[in-house]
């Protein structure tokens, strides 16, 4: 015999299905999360097009202006939670009303993908900014946090509680630690202390039937899979619990400029060999940009050798000398620091700003752009970067970094996590392109992108050409599509 609070039960699930072509979708979606709710009284921030803080709050963490164009398809709302339960409540009722979830923690996606769908309609924006609960436990140099924290947030609240803790993840500090994670986590302290993925302890997340679950209700398959394996794959992440590493009271960091008039070329040939066999306490990342010649006037290429030593200044310069003496580091060129100012430092705020900074939370710029990414496993010849070089000034606001590996990362198996990129990756490149004049100069910047990473080819990863999974790149889907559609047409 059926009980009667389940017959009832279903009954209001198929009556709120049947009603959704006639009533408002958003509205739907609230008559089912108040059926949902743990928490009587209290019911999280809904935004559909008709409120007037909607377009503030679905751009407040997009990074990419590309996907904010009126042309690109928008949410029917934005569910907000406050709470564990209104995530499990909303996947619940995303999933009786057919309503696909796009998942936001930082928004940094590079294709949008966390708040745009282009295939699935309708869909919603399950945004978790307002999850951002941070609890660090120095006595167990581990630290729980919610996924809606940014990874500059986390390490503030680290550095706040002991200036001799860190924690191995992303460069950029507005990054939101939930997606960060789920594609590696990789950052300056990598070669020492592996990903940010390496370092997880536990999680806690929602799968499709709405259930929490830690890392022994998942299984070891499932928690091998969210470190590395991608964002919005295998449900909806709600905690990580990290490992604390240990840092030096004193790092030091260091930018050298050169330009190819001063010999980058030789200088950054020489990189690729020093860079991934280098001490492992020392990351030392090129970033790659065109300026004008101070002496000539002319446009150049200039690379920066921006880098991270968990150390002293003195013990940094005998490593150099030693290894990399082509760079000519001098004691005037370094500056010695803590941790969490060194985190600063790589990000990019000028020297003397205070780590509250990173309390914002947020992007510090919004820039239209495309960006692709590849491995290197083989030195690129001098001559062949003689030649990339007049390629790279063909476009007008070209970016390449190149972010050396090795040290820990070679020690860490491939299938450790579902992160591969270890032992024989000398480095990885980025590579954007941006504009600010919007749809004018789309086409013209996409164009360049593809034919430099067409270009890039003879140069890097193969069978298969590898890419890193947080560098959301469409491209890649859409050429799959084609030789599947290619392999599946008779001859």
């Amino acid at each position: 015999m059926h009980s009667p609070m389940l017959f009832i039960s279903s009954f209001v699930v198929l009556l709120s299905i049947s009603l959704t072509n006639s009533i408002p979708i958003q509205e739907t979606f609230n008559n089912c999360l108040k059926l949902q709710s743990q928490i009587p009284n209290q019911f999280p921030s809904v935004y559909t097009p008709n409120n007037t803080s909607f377009t503030s709050v679905l751009e407040s963490t997009a990074y990419n202006l590309r996907y904010l164009l009126p042309s690109v398809p928008k949410p029917e709302f934005i569910f907000v939670p406050f709470h564990d339960s209104q995530v499990q409540s909303a996947v619940v009722c995303a999933k009786q009303l057919d309503i696909h979830m796009r998942i936001r923690s930082g928004g940094h996606d590079y294709e949008g993908l966390s708040y745009v769908s282009l295939i699935e309609q309708p869909f919603m924006i399950l945004d978790l900014v307002k999850l951002r609960e941070i609890d660090v436990n120095i006595a167990q140099n581990a630290a729980w946090i919610q996924v809606g924290a940014t990874i500059g947030e986390v390490y503030y609240r680290i550095s706040a509680k002991s200036a001799k803790h860190g924690y191995p993840a992303g460069l950029c500090t507005s990054l939101g630690i939930g997606g960060h994670i789920t594609g590696g986590a990789y950052g300056s302290m990598m070669r020492k202390f592996g990903l940010g993925a390496d370092n997880v302890l536990d999680a806690k997340i929602v799968d499709a039937n709405g259930r929490i679950l830690d890392r022994k209700a998942m299984g070891e398959d499932l928690f091998w899979a969210i470190r590395g394996g991608g964002g919005g794959s295998f449900g909806v992440i709600l905690w990580w619990k990290i490992q604390l590493v240990h840092v030096p009271q004193i790092v030091t960091v260091f930018t050298v400029t050169k330009t190819l008039e001063q010999g980058a070329n030789k200088i950054l040939y020489r990189w690729q060999k020093v860079a991934p066999n280098i001490d492992e306490n020392l990351f030392i990342r090129v970033l790659i940009q065109t300026s004008n010649d101070s002496v000539s006037g002319h446009r150049t290429v200039t690379t920066s050798y921006n880098a991270q030593f968990l150390g002293s200044a003195n013990r940094l310069i005998k490593v150099m000398k030693q290894s990399f003496p082509e760079l000519g580091l001098e004691r005037k060129d370094v500056l010695e620091t803590s941790w969490i100012n060194s985190v600063l430092y790589i990000a990019g705020y000028p020297n003397g700003t205070k780590p509250e900074i990173l309390l914002q939370g947020k992007p510090t710029t919004k820039v239209y752009f495309k960006a692709k990414s590849d491995f290197v496993r083989k030195v690129i010849p001098e001559k062949s970067l003689n030649s990339l070089w007049k390629k790279f000034l063909q476009d007008d606001g070209p970016l390449m970094i190149w972010n050396p590996y090795g040290g820990k990362m070679s020690k860490i198996s491939e299938s450790a996590t579902p992160f591969p990129h270890r032992k024989g990756t000398l480095y990885k490149v980025q590579y954007v392109s941006g504009w600010i004049d919007g749809e004018n100069s789309m086409e013209k910047h996409m164009d360049w992108m593809r034919k430099f990473y067409k270009y890039m080819a003879p140069y890097v990863s193969k069978n298969p050409r590898e890419t890193y999974v947080n560098y959301r790149d469409l491209d890649i889907v859409f050429d799959l599509e084609l030789v599947e559609m290619d392999m599946r047409t008779p001859n």
